[in-house]
């Protein structure tokens, strides 16, 4: 007989889940660089053609892309979307549960 191994329900933020700090800023950034990989993949360009379009070196872009975007902020990788000819509206409504801090939610455009 076997034991199954014990399986938790995730939040739905896995730097939360992984008690990292910053994780609200961290999952959104890295929404924002899943569509900027999305547009990369889309366009077929290579990273040093992306770079130039983002305005960073192909180095800086490539770590960015395999995830170390801690140095970044969200406004310039919200810039970096805008590069690529992207539009980013940001709205702002009340929590539904009140006396609960409000949320940062990522919603791309459906292609």
């Amino acid at each position: 007989m076997t034991r199954r191994p014990k399986v938790e329900k995730g939040s739905g933020n896995i730097f939360a889940d992984l008690g990292l700090p910053g994780a609200e800023d961290m999952l959104l950034k890295s929404h924002i660089v899943i569509e900027l990989r999305r547009l990369i993949a889309q366009r077929k360009l290579t990273q040093t053609a992306a770079a130039k379009v983002v305005g960073v070196s192909q180095a800086d872009l490539s770590k960015i892309l395999r995830g170390h975007f801690r140095g970044y902020s969200e406004a310039k990788l919200m810039r970096m979307l805008t590069a690529f000819g992207q539009d980013i509206e940001i709205t702002t409504r009340p929590h539904r549960k009140s006396g609960e801090a409000g949320r940062i939610i990522f919603s791309p455009h459906a292609a």
